[in-house]
C-alpha cells in the first residue's frame, strides 16, 4: 500500500514540484478563506460574495481552451514559473491593502478577477505538465492522486489555520502568509531539470482550437465525463460560496467556526485521496464517478437541514470525500484515454469545464441564497446531485464498454 501510495515520488522533478506545492497550496487556502470571511464583514451580502467568487473563476471558461493550444507552442516549465510569480504579487497586493486599511470592495474584486486570470493560465498549465515531470508513464494516475491528495491536506490545513489567524491577526497577515508561500513552488521550479520538448509549431491557432473541441465532444466517453465534472464542480461551488453564511449566521459562530467547516471538507477529501493514491487499477474508476456523485448529494441535503456543529461537519466531511473521488476519478480516466497529441487542449478543456462552471456555481448561489435563502439553496444543489448519479449510471454500461476497450488496447488495468 505504501509502496503504491508514494511511487511517482521517485521522479526528481515531481518530488520537487510536490515540496513547493505543499507549502504554497497551504498558503492558497489561507487566502482564499480569509479573502471570503473579508467581503462577508466588510459587506454583509451574500451577492458580493458570489461576485467576488465569481470574478476569481469566469476567466478559466473564456481563456483555458486558447492556453490549450498555446502549451504546444512554449515551455510548460517557464509558463509555471511566470504565473507563480505574479500569483505572488497578487497575493502581496492584497495583504498592502488590507494592512494598511486601505482595501476597498472594488479592490477586491479586481483583485478577484486579476487571480482569476492567472489561474486560468496556470491550471491547465499545470495539469498538462504533470506527464512532463514524472518519469515512468505508468506512474501518471498516482501523481494525479498525490495532487489531489496535497491539495486536500492544505484544504483540511489551510482554512483551519486562517479562521485562527483572522481572529488574532487579521485578514492582511494571511494575505501576506499567501504571498511568502509562493517562493517555495518558484524555488522548486528553478531547481527541476526539464527535458528540452518538441514544440509544435501550427500556422492556424483557431484550426487546432476547433480540432480539440471536435476531438473531446466526438469521443462520448470524454463528452459524458466533461458534461458530469462541470455539474459536480457547479454543485461544489453552490454550497462553498456559501460557507461564511452557513458559519456566522445558521451556526453562530466565527471565523474559526468557517476554518472548521472548511476543514472538515477538506478532512473528508483527504481519505478519498489517500484511497485513490494506494490504488493500483483504473478499472472501476468508472463506477465511483457515479456513486459519489450520488453521496455528495446525501451530504450536502444533510448539511443544508444541521443546525449542529458537529452533525454538520459529519456532513461535510461526506461532501468533501465525494467531491474528491469524483473529481480525480474523472480527471485519472480522462488522461488515461486521451491521445497524447492533443493532450494540452483536451486538459485545458477540461479544465474550462471543471473550474469555468465554478463562477457560474458561486453566482447562482449567492443570487439563489438572497431570494430563497442560503438552507433551501444547498438542500437544493444536494437532490440535484442525486438525480445526476442516477442519470450518469444509466449511462454507465455503454461508457464502460468504450473505456474497457481503449484500456484493453494500452494495457491498462
Amino acid at each position: 500500500m505504501r509502496k503504491n501510495l508514494f511511487r511517482a515520488l521517485k521522479s526528481r522533478n515531481y518530488k520537487l514540484y510536490f515540496s513547493g506545492q505543499a507549502i504554497s497550496l497551504i498558503g492558497s487556502w489561507i487566502q482564499s478563506t480569509a479573502m471570503s470571511w473579508l467581503v462577508y464583514r466588510l459587506t454583509n451580502s451574500s451577492v458580493l460574495l458570489g461576485t467576488t467568487a465569481f470574478l476569481s473563476q469566469i476567466p478559466n471558461l473564456f481563456f483555458s481552451p486558447f492556453v490549450g493550444v498555446f502549451l504546444d507552442r512554449f515551455s510548460k516549465h517557464k509558463i509555471l514559473i511566470l504565473t507563480q510569480t505574479l500569483l505572488m504579487f497578487q497575493a502581496f497586493t492584497l495583504s498592502l491593502l488590507t494592512l494598511t486599511n486601505t482595501i476597498r470592495i472594488w479592490h477586491l474584486l479586481l483583485l478577484s478577477l486579476i487571480l482569476g486570470i492567472l489561474n486560468s493560465v496556470d491550471a491547465p498549465t499545470r495539469q498538462s505538465f504533470v506527464i512532463e515531470m514524472v518519469e515512468n508513464p505508468e506512474d501518471l494516475s498516482n501523481a494525479i492522486a498525490l495532487n489531489s491528495l496535497l491539495f486536500n491536506i492544505a484544504r483540511l490545513i489551510g482554512p483551519t489555520i486562517s479562521g485562527f489567524l483572522i481572529a488574532l491577526l487579521g485578514e492582511g497577515m494571511c494575505f501576506l502568509i499567501n504571498a511568502l508561500s509562493f517562493l517555495a513552488v518558484i524555488i522548486a521550479l528553478l531547481f527541476m531539470r526539464i527535458k528540452s520538448q518538441i514544440l509544435v509549431v501550427s500556422e492556424n491557432i483557431i484550426k487546432d482550437l476547433k480540432a480539440g473541441f471536435n476531438y473531446a465532444f466526438k469521443f462520448i466517453v470524454v463528452k459524458y465525463i466533461l458534461i458530469f465534472i462541470s455539474l459536480s464542480s457547479l454543485f461544489a461551488s453552490i454550497y462553498s460560496v456559501l460557507m461564511p453564511i452557513f458559519a456566522k449566521d445558521i451556526l453562530r459562530g466565527g471565523p474559526e467556526t468557517l476554518g472548521i467547516l472548511t476543514g472538515a471538507i477538506g478532512g473528508g477529501a483527504l481519505i478519498g485521496a489517500i484511497y485513490l493514491a494506494g490504488r493500483s487499477k483504473v478499472k472501476g474508476i468508472e463506477s465511483i464517478i457515479s456513486y459519489s456523485f450520488g453521496t455528495a448529494g446525501i451530504g450536502l441535503i444533510l448539511f443544508s437541514l444541521s443546525k449542529n456543529l458537529y452533525f454538520s461537519l459529519f456532513a461535510l466531511f461526506i461532501t468533501g470525500l465525494s467531491f474528491m473521488l469524483n473529481s480525480v476519478c474523472s480527471n485519472t480516466l480522462i488522461q488515461s484515454i486521451i491521445d497524447n497529441h492533443v493532450r494540452g487542449r483536451v486538459m485545458s478543456i477540461y479544465v474550462m469545464f471543471f473550474m469555468g462552471s465554478m463562477p457560474i456555481g458561486s453566482y447562482i448561489g449567492g443570487l439563489f441564497a438572497k431570494h430563497i435563502g442560503a438552507v433551501s439553496t444547498v438542500l437544493l444543489s444536494g437532490i440535484l446531485c442525486i438525480i445526476c448519479s442516477f442519470i450518469y449510471r444509466i449511462r454507465l454500461p455503454l461508457l464502460r464498454k468504450h473505456i474497457y476497450s481503449i484500456f484493453d488496447k494500452k494495457g491498462i488495468n
